[in-house]
């Protein structure tokens, strides 16, 4: 399973990450390049599926499993590749949508402001020899419901002062206010957010880094929607202040990608002047075509790294138009990189359709698959000895 998973990305990991920005590799769509993307898709999705959105529970906008099991519960194709070594929250000092920040109704809630907003993973033993190297991940969690938010959003460029530093022949790279606040927010008060996510997730690539010197390491971060500005955002910082090296041997960098889906515009021309001028980075948005939210911010900012643009209307699997959940929806983007268009579409990577109907209505009617099927077994619900049901639906993580 797990070499069909992985193809031959051990041989090649260095060229399928971008180390020649992915030249000859997107038309069309190499075999292995495929199985990446849908590899760090699945890593992506991982922080929907393992995210606990039940509002009447204590534990709303907190992760649902242990970081020991999360890819197991979560029905991972190889589980084993990767270990989850630090959960990531976030906090925001302005007003956002809910949509990004979910709030339990729960008198008893577990946090008041925060949210669970990613993980750190390492490569295993066994991923390593998969993957061809120790791949430290981080995945950033989104929104897969675009229209809430992407018409009332303040689009408004702030300063990176601080974090990023001027481009060569540039001024001050400007990034949306809200990507910022979520990254770099932190809440005294708050036992998740004393640190933001920016602080949180920046330690643990260090240690990792420190932990794995001497090995041949790259780092990878991916996520959908607002987890891909958060995912650009912490790429370019990892490597702008040189966090791809250890202090052992502060000479040698390892690469970092990018790989991310249905991201909006993160920042200004001087954000993209300094992006294309940071040698060890590289960026590879998947982009539908009839997906909205990549259009956006349509003023003042601009694209990073390089696009690789989709089609879902050429999917026989598929409602046809479809609709904007569909059309922004990772498990229908994760299907169309799966599929070639060459000579009438056809999967090329044997991955179920009956995925792409996990949270929205995607698939024909003359599939037998039905709509919003992932939930877990009565919604959490739990009947104890007593003969009362309760509500289970949080795994404390120690």
């Amino acid at each position: 399973m797990a070499k069909d998973f992985f193809g031959n990305i051990a041989k090649r990991w260095r060229e399928i990450n971008g180390s020649s920005n992915w030249k000859n590799l997107l038309d069309p769509l190499d075999i292995d390049l495929r199985r990446s993307i849908i590899n760090y898709g699945e890593l992506s999705q991982a922080t929907y599926d393992g995210f606990n959105r039940e509002l009447r529970s204590p534990f709303a906008g907190a992760p649902r499993y242990k970081r020991s099991n999360l890819f197991e519960k979560v029905e991972m194709s190889v589980p084993n590749a990767y270990k989850v070594t630090k959960f990531l929250y976030a906090t925001s000092g302005i007003n956002m949508p809910d949509a990004f920040i979910v709030k339990s109704k729960s008198t008893h809630a577990w946090s008041k402001d925060s949210n669970f907003i990613g993980y750190v993973a390492v490569a295993t033993d066994e991923g390593k020899a998969w993957l061809g190297r120790r791949d430290i991940v981080v995945a950033w969690r989104g929104t897969m419901q675009a229209l809430e938010w992407v018409n009332n959003m303040d689009f408004t460029l702030v300063s990176t002062s601080g974090i990023l530093k001027r481009p060569k022949g540039g001024g001050e790279p400007m990034v949306h206010r809200g990507w910022l606040s979520m990254y770099t927010s932190k809440d005294p008060d708050s036992r998740y957010c004393k640190l933001s996510a920016r602080d949180q997730v920046l330690a643990e690539i260090k240690s990792l880094m420190d932990e794995y010197k001497g090995e041949e390491t790259s780092i990878t971060i991916t996520g959908h929607s607002l987890g891909a500005t958060l995912a650009t955002l912490n790429a370019i910082d990892i490597v702008s202040n040189n966090f791809n090296r250890t202090n052992q041997t502060p000479s040698a960098t390892c690469p970092v990608t990018g790989i991310v889906f249905a991201s909006p515009r993160v920042g200004d021309s001087n954000f993209k002047k300094l992006f294309t001028q940071l040698p060890d980075l590289r960026l590879l948005r998947v982009h539908n075509l009839l997906d909205i939210v990549p259009k956006y911010p349509m003023v003042l900012y601009s694209d990073v790294g390089i696009e690789l643009m989709i089609d879902m209307m050429t999917s026989p699997y598929l409602r046809n138009p479809g609709g904007p959940l569909t059309w922004h929806n990772l498990e229908s983007y994760l299907h169309m990189v799966a599929g070639t268009n060459k000579g009438g579409f056809k999967l090329v990577i044997d991955r179920d359709v009956a995925l792409v109907n996990k949270v929205v209505d995607a698939l024909k009617d003359e599939h037998p698959v039905p709509i919003s099927w992932w939930i877990p077994k009565n919604r959490a619900m739990v009947k104890g000895e007593d003969g009362h049901w309760r509500l289970d639906d949080h795994e404390e993580d120690v």
